[in-house]
């Protein structure tokens, strides 16, 4: 079975939480991007060449998890249908990553952008899993190679030059921020220490959102500079900054009691009520508030993700894991992939992010906002798959 393992009684209450001298879960959190641009246009300029859509940053856009259509404990074959890189005989996750699987950007067949069909004749994605505000900005202005790739921002001007560019979907800050030490903690405080991490975790985040939004505010600026050098004007594209969706529910939309192990064993959220009333409506709408200001001040475009899971997150009362009478669907399963620290399945560096399913409803969100204007929210139609999207105004 998969999920977080552990030998343990049930849990005493909550109380003050103890940290461990190093964490007892890796989760590497990967935030989203492309090795090659493949062949282009050597002399494109805005408004002539193949026209283009481009994702740039971290793990939720470049396609991390992308493997998974939904969560099932089956660790056999292909786990009851949920497993992509599943070849009938073995797992090959280069079937889904490409040859990003190996390099560990992690840039999925189903990423944001490449789910974003019919809008462009290009969808190229520039992100990489794990990624932070560094390896977006410019090499010659601070920014730092990551994964053995150059500076997004540098592969961005190569795609400028050979493609015109008329969207550029930005996802970034979660790293610096610290989003995989916080699912760490909380996950371990659950499981190890009986503890609440919402307390300690918010002044963690507190110290660090004013520099992470100046960093956020930078990147934005690497990327028009580029844009700029390559001779668009500002009118001739647009940036869109979006920000990330909590992959877990509520305390009471959660499908399982908080105490004893089920979260843990069975539905891989190994996470207290009280934190995850916080991480869902507390967290998560204060980064995007934040990001949405960081737009407001760079004249970009802006996608609230805040909602996009809600009801299709790991351990979601409304949504269902995968069994053998119950195949993956859009409509039933979750659309996040759960903890699994043991990395019986898969990589651990999956957790938590938009599986295949929300990856599709993320490309629908990318494609609604590309034929649109203005800033939106971009949820989703409770019994409905991913065609269900739809963008609620926030202006």
């Amino acid at each position: 079975m998969s999920g977080i393992r552990s030998t343990a009684s049930t849990p005493k209450p909550p109380g003050r939480r103890r940290r461990l001298a190093a964490a007892v879960l890796a989760i590497p959190l990967a935030f989203a991007g492309l090795t090659t641009l493949g062949a282009g246009p050597s002399a494109a300029s805005p408004g002539s060449g193949p026209t283009a859509i481009v994702s740039m940053g971290d793990s939720y856009i470049s396609g991390e998890a992308g493997r998974w259509k939904g969560n099932s404990l089956d660790n056999s074959g292909s786990r009851d249908g949920t497993d992509r890189a599943w070849t009938g005989s073995s797992y090959d996750k280069t079937r889904v990553y490409g040859e990003t699987a190996l390099g560990g950007c992690h840039r999925s067949d189903s990423a944001e952008v490449k789910s974003a069909t019919g809008t462009a004749q290009a969808l190229i994605n520039l992100a990489c899993s794990g990624a932070t505000t560094e390896n977006v900005f410019r090499s010659s202005n601070g920014g730092v190679a990551y994964k053995g790739e150059a500076p997004q921002a540098d592969q961005l001007a190569a795609v400028a030059a050979a493609y015109d560019v008329e969207t550029i979907a930005l996802s970034i800050g979660g790293n610096d921020l610290g989003f995989a030490d916080i699912i760490t903690n909380c996950a371990t405080d659950y499981i190890i220490w009986w503890s609440y991490c919402h307390d300690d975790q918010q002044e963690v985040v507190d110290s660090k959102i004013d520099g992470v939004m100046a960093d956020v505010t930078k990147a934005v600026e690497e990327i028009r500079a580029v844009m700029s050098e390559a001779g668009y004007a500002a009118s001739d594209y647009e940036i869109v900054l979006q920000s990330y969706p909590s992959p877990i529910p509520r305390g009471d939309e959660n499908r399982y009691a908080q105490s004893g192990w089920s979260r843990t064993n069975t539905g891989g959220c190994p996470f207290w009520d009280k934190d995850s009333d916080w991480a869902r409506d507390s967290l998560v709408p204060q980064i995007a508030d934040r990001l949405h200001g960081v737009a407001t001040a760079t004249g970009t475009r802006f996608l609230d993700l805040r909602d996009m899971l809600q009801g299709r997150e790991v351990c979601a009362r409304s949504s269902s894991q995968v069994t053998d009478s119950q195949a993956p669907s859009a409509r039933t399963s979750e659309w996040a992939r759960w903890i699994d620290s043991q990395s019986t399945q898969g990589d651990v560096q999956e957790s938590m992010h938009p599986n295949y399913y929300g990856q599709l409803a993320l490309g629908r969100c990318l494609t609604l906002v590309h034929g649109s204007s203005g800033d939106a929210a971009c949820r989703n139609t409770p019994g409905k798959g991913t065609s269900g999207m739809y963008l609620a105004s926030l202006s």
